[in-house]
């Protein structure tokens, strides 16, 4: 499907996602004392990834992050802010968690909608919308030289599965196309903050592996 086909409402969340994971890439560069170059490839990376892996999976070709300038200016404005204004934002690290938190929850539906828009069955689509709000952070820790967060404990993929779940379901069952949208961020959405500020976190193995 033409980027001028899709639904005006992907656009949208798409690039509102792409925005604010470009931020919280920029950060890790910065900590990591990169050069401006650095910090702009890491914002792009991130807000570009989990979308880029998602349109290569689902053969949406060329993906869109390479067929229309919005996806490609939005996370370069995002990372030149984050380079020029990263002593603002670092101050405000929480404000950046919970947009970041926005952006997971806009990406898993975003990512469920356009694939079952190309025709992939309700559990792949779910799946989809995981790969989409993770995929970013997780090449951006790869690529910083860290454990990915969403390995760490943290309940990040999770709440992202839940979202891209309730957008397939609604959506199989013909509901609103807004309601569902809607309904489904919010359960990504207040799935994570409740994890953030409560410090809920996923099971992790203890004590010595055998081999």
């Amino acid at each position: 499907m033409p980027i001028a086909d899709q639904p005006t409402t992907l656009v949208v969340l798409d690039l509102v996602g792409i925005f604010v994971f470009a931020i919280s890439g920029g950060l890790v560069a910065v900590r990591k004392e990169l050069d401006v170059f650095g910090v702009l490839m890491l914002a792009g990376i991130t807000g570009l990834g989990g979308g880029f892996l998602r349109d290569v999976l689902i053969g949406a070709a060329p993906p869109a992050s390479l067929s229309d300038w919005r996806y490609l200016a939005v996370p370069v404005a995002a990372g030149s802010l984050t380079f020029l204004y990263h002593p603002v934002l670092a101050k405000r690290e929480t404000t950046v968690n919970v947009f970041d938190a926005f952006g997971l929850s806009v990406f898993c539906v975003a990512g469920a909608l356009k694939a079952l828009d190309y025709g992939l069955g309700p559990v792949p689509a779910a799946l989809m919308g995981m790969v989409t709000g993770i995929g970013g952070g997780v090449v951006r820790d790869l690529l910083a030289g860290r454990v990915p967060v969403v390995f760490r404990g943290e309940l990040y993929a999770i709440p992202a599965l839940a979202g891209a779940t309730v957008a397939v379901v609604g959506t199989r069952l013909d509901l609103p196309g807004n309601l569902v949208t809607v309904a489904a961020a919010l359960v990504c959405l207040s799935w994570r903050l409740l994890a953030m500020f409560r410090r809920w976190q996923a099971p992790v193995a203890r004590g010595p592996a055998s081999v």
